[in-house]
């Protein structure tokens, strides 16, 4: 027996050090840790426990791991904050990290073992591919784990870390996990690599400068967060889950922490009340939520919309906001996708929706209608009309047309709206309004700039302001702005324990 057990720690301390002390400097002086640092970094202290260490492709039964030490990816379950999470790491010093038949087969093991047992995966992607040695049982592989990524969606929170490249069909596997993570400087996505595009296009580009962090989280939007350092990345995993139930079972992780009895008078100075004076509704949601703690999502993509998770005395909320400081807070192509994609995550795992409105509709032009702003736009209110969260509405300002209907208004579906007094609910903007509805009257007028400004006003008093929605039912109070913080948490307290019964039905068909 203990021949037996010197036997296992030999053939465990051979598979732990991978591609050996040579391919783990060559990994060091890239700027990476290895899969097992990354690990370690990753789960609380001691916790992690790994699954189909001895794993082994069939070329390699008669010595397991002794050509490709794990089949070059690390598996198993480990806790964040004490609540179990399933974790798979490629191991970047083992044929670079390639997935083959086995490869694929660990990874598939855990997400089933994380559906089951209900806990999210977390992927740490850093590999150069699919294992051309091994043919299509590879690309057999990548399907697997596909696959399991589709329908584990809305199961359990599925996450993917980029720590290296990523190319080819290896970057489908994350586009449909649910938030993906990118290193800055030393992480990448694309489909064709750079090579493959000057051999087809003739166009010379950098890895950096075709799939880099920057680029995926700002132009395409397929990343969700960057940071620094691989530390600092694996820092703001643990961050998002801390926001996050473990499976679609359970309601997000609460801390009754009440609010602040008195009103909260800086948020007075927060928004200007001249309709064309821009602000960040940032400042603004960080006066609503608990210590102004707000994690933001897709923090550089489509900055008209912002998205993200924070709490509300105690209850976690998703946040969606139009943002002023931006094309007016409009909507279009990018921020419509954005917007849609997140309501449906928060729906999917219990997470409650807070919308705070100051918009001025779709944007137009050319550009937009071509690129089929109808069909995006619409994900919007396909997104708000099938959640069965709580959902609240706050709308600060400007609320005109279509957007108005789309932000999340009762008409489809919120639970609760509430408006300042200074809001503006309408068809259209008041300028824009005057010049259709009373454009003959001022064009006969002996002052026209002056008829004009005071049907403006007259337009504002009678169809713009927020009585006249609340009056016809489409907003429950007028509130103090002051009051906002504490309108939400009682009105999350109230919906706590919300149902919503639907007609039933296989799925619908989303506007993609």
């Amino acid at each position: 027996m203990e021949d037996r057990i010197r036997d296992l720690a030999d053939r465990r301390r051979r598979v732990e050090l991978g591609g050996g002390d040579k391919r783990i400097l060559q990994q060091h002086e890239r700027g990476k840790l290895t899969a097992r640092e990354r690990i370690d970094l990753l789960v609380d202290a001691g916790s992690f426990r790994e699954l189909s260490t001895f794993a082994a492709t069939r070329s390699a039964v008669g010595s397991p791991g002794a050509d490709a030490p794990g089949e070059g990816v690390v598996t198993g379950y480990g806790s964040i904050e004490g609540r179990t999470v399933f974790v798979f790491a490629q191991d970047f010093t083992v044929y670079g990290g390639a997935l083959g038949e086995v490869h694929a087969q660990k990874i598939a093991r855990i997400m089933d073992l994380a559906a089951r047992t209900g806990a999210p995966v977390i992927g740490l992607n850093d590999s150069g591919g699919a294992r051309i040695q091994e043919g299509v049982v590879s690309l057999d592989g990548y399907g697997q784990v596909f696959y399991r990524n589709a329908v584990y969606s809305g199961v359990v929170p599925q996450i993917s870390v980029i720590m290296g490249p990523c190319a080819g069909g290896a970057v489908y596997s994350p586009a449909i996990t649910d938030f993906i993570f990118m290193v800055e400087g030393t992480s990448q996505m694309f489909i064709t690599g750079p090579k493959v595009i000057e051999t087809v296009t003739r166009e010379q580009i950098s890895a950096e400068e075709l799939g880099g962090a920057s680029v995926q989280a700002a132009i395409s939007g397929v990343a969700h967060f960057t940071a620094p350092s691989e530390e600092r990345v694996l820092a703001e995993v643990r961050r998002l889950l801390g926001y996050l139930p473990s499976s679609h079972r359970e309601a997000p992780p609460h801390r009754d922490t009440g609010v602040e009895a008195e009103p909260d008078e800086a948020i007075l100075e927060l928004v200007p009340v001249d309709g064309s004076r821009a602000y960040d509704v940032k400042r603004v949601i960080a006066r609503l939520v608990d210590g102004g703690d707000f994690m933001e999502v897709q923090r550089q993509f489509a900055r008209n919309a912002v998205v993200g998770f924070a709490r509300i005395g105690g209850f976690v909320v998703g946040v969606v906001a139009n943002q002023p400081k931006f094309m007016a807070g409009g909507l279009d192509i990018d921020s419509s996708d954005k917007i849609s994609r997140f309501i449906r995550f928060c729906d999917a795992f219990n997470i409650p929706l807070v919308t705070l409105v100051d918009v001025t509709g779709f944007i137009p032009g050319v550009k937009q209608e071509h690129g089929g702003i109808i069909r995006h736009g619409a994900k919007i209110l396909y997104a708000y009309a099938e959640a069965t969260v709580p959902k609240l509405t706050v709308i600060l300002r400007k609320a005109y047309g279509g957007a108005y209907v789309a932000m999340n208004s009762k008409a489809i579906g919120a639970d609760l709206v509430y408006a300042w007094p200074i809001a503006e609910i309408a068809v259209m903007g008041p300028e824009g309004a005057a010049n259709v509805i009373y454009a003959k009257e001022i064009q006969s007028s002996a002052n026209p700039a002056e008829t004009r400004q005071a049907r403006i006003r007259q337009y504002r008093e009678q169809f713009a302001n927020p009585y006249v929605a609340a009056g016809a039912g489409m907003v429950d109070d007028v509130i103090d702005p002051r009051e906002t913080r504490r309108k939400l948490y009682e009105g999350l307290r109230l919906l706590r324990d919300k149902q919503d019964p639907r007609y039933p039905r296989k799925h619908g068909n989303m506007p993609l």
